[in-house]
């Protein structure tokens, strides 16, 4: 394969690349579950988040303009602090919090299959989907990931063009539903929503990858990865009015893993519920399909850090790296175990966790970025913020699986980095040089 070119990805390009990053899956997945605490406010939730998202869409193109590399946040992080037991653990953390966003879009893509099949959702049939579609893109990987990746324009286009009839239509057909009167969508709620929308962002990251193949990355990668998040903003905070408008509340709430699917039926009849079934199909197996070969990467590029095994980055007799098998299995475990509400806050909550910590990293980097510490610091606090209210929101409502979930995972990470490293004879300070 060829080495690109500086000046191969130009403005349009790069800001296609961080929409695709973005858009999709979550959106089909995650409005009903917001609805339920943002209530009629859910547009503003998604405002919220996006806003909250540009303090980090920020800091990354900083980021990217200094050390341009395909490595994302897992650069980053060993950037800001150093290879030590710190940036490390976070790693591994971030490597767990892709796989439950797989999980979360897997657990989709059973919802909108069984939505168009005409079955009820959940279950073992639910269950039994959502590991097929992940075994599925575990052959893709191994048989021809290229072409997929190739596809991956068409499938966004194809997307964008059923979401803007979707919002078009919609919106001329809105009127106002009666809100259901237990959900109050109160400030607390439409900020627990916006914390719990933050996944559906957290794809800007893809944009930096992009920045060594730009002619003039100082201008092009700001411009690219804030046209693509007030692009992705736009069509979220729209499609959340359509839903609201058309199906109302209490609706969104009684069919939270195939929101989309039902104000597309309202809006158009059947062909609406099977246009809008068939884009979020496509979205979630392509949202696994991307994670999964960015987790695959990720894991190979920390365990070439000396981070976590080796092994997880050599290849098998039957294709595909070992680490890639590993993370599907764990995948798949992640979609026996946890229902769609609680890998949607557990994704949100590690993303906003993750992204907090390499704006802390990004502190102690700004000398060389020439980034606003101000904006650094806001950045930190609002991500923070929005990860202590959904927290606790998972506590007060009586969520126990999905918090103490999170702080397993989280303590387990740095232990297995401890133990790798004490292995390895490696640094087993906090920070690294």
């Amino acid at each position: 394969m060829k080495k690109q070119k500086n000046g191969s990805i130009g403005v349009v390009g790069a800001t296609a690349i961080g929409v695709g990053g973005m858009m999709g899956a979550g959106l089909y997945t995650l409005l009903g579950l917001a609805a339920k605490s943002a209530g009629k406010w859910l547009p503003l939730s998604f405002l919220i988040g996006g806003i909250v998202a540009a303090f980090s869409v920020y800091s990354y193109s900083r980021l990217g303009m200094t050390y341009p590399d395909r490595g994302g946040a897992a650069k980053f992080l060993l950037r800001g602090f150093g290879n030590g037991l710190l940036a490390g653990g976070i790693n591994v953390f971030q490597y767990f919090g892709w796989i439950i966003a797989m999980a979360l879009y897997a657990t989709g893509f059973a919802e909108y299959t069984c939505q168009l099949a005409g079955i009820k959702g959940g279950g073992w049939r639910g269950k039994i989907i959502s590991i097929g579609i992940v075994i599925l893109v575990v052959l893709v990987n191994i048989l021809g990931s290229r072409q997929v990746a190739r596809a991956q324009t068409t499938i966004i286009a194809f997307e964008l063009v059923i979401l803007a009839g979707f919002i078009g239509f919609g919106l001329s057909h809105a009127h106002v539903p009666v809100m259901a009167p237990h959900v109050a969508g109160g400030p607390l709620g439409v900020l627990s929503a916006a914390g719990l929308l933050y996944v559906t962002y957290e794809g800007f990251g893809v944009v930096t990858n992009a920045a060594g193949s730009m002619s003039n990355p100082e201008k092009q990668l700001p411009l690219a990865l804030t046209l693509s998040l007030v692009i992705v903003m736009v069509v979220y905070i729209l499609a959340s009015i359509v839903v609201i408008k058309t199906i109302g509340v209490q609706q969104a709430i009684n069919n939270q893993g195939h929101v989309l699917a039902v104000a597309g039926k309202t809006i158009f009849g059947k062909l609406g519920m099977v246009l809008i079934g068939v884009a979020a199909l496509v979205a979630t197996a392509s949202a696994v399909n991307s994670t999964m070969f960015g987790d695959d990467n990720l894991a190979i590029r920390i365990s070439k850090a000396g981070e976590i095994p080796v092994q997880f980055g050599a290849m098998t007799r039957v294709g595909g790296t070992w680490g890639l098998f590993i993370t599907s299995l764990i995948v798949c475990v992640f979609v026996v175990v946890f229902p769609l509400a609680d890998v949607g806050q557990m994704a949100s909550l590690a993303f906003l966790l993750v992204y907090a910590m390499v704006n802390v990293g990004h502190l102690r980097l700004v000398k060389q970025t020439g980034a606003n510490r101000f904006v650094l610091m806001c950045s930190v606090g609002l991500n923070l913020a929005l990860f202590a209210l959904l927290f606790g929101q998972t506590i007060v409502r009586g969520d126990v699986l999905t918090w103490a979930s999170v702080v397993v995972l989280l303590v387990a990470s740095f232990i297995i980095e401890f133990l790798w490293r004490q292995r390895n004879h490696e640094n087993l300070h906090w920070l690294g040089k």
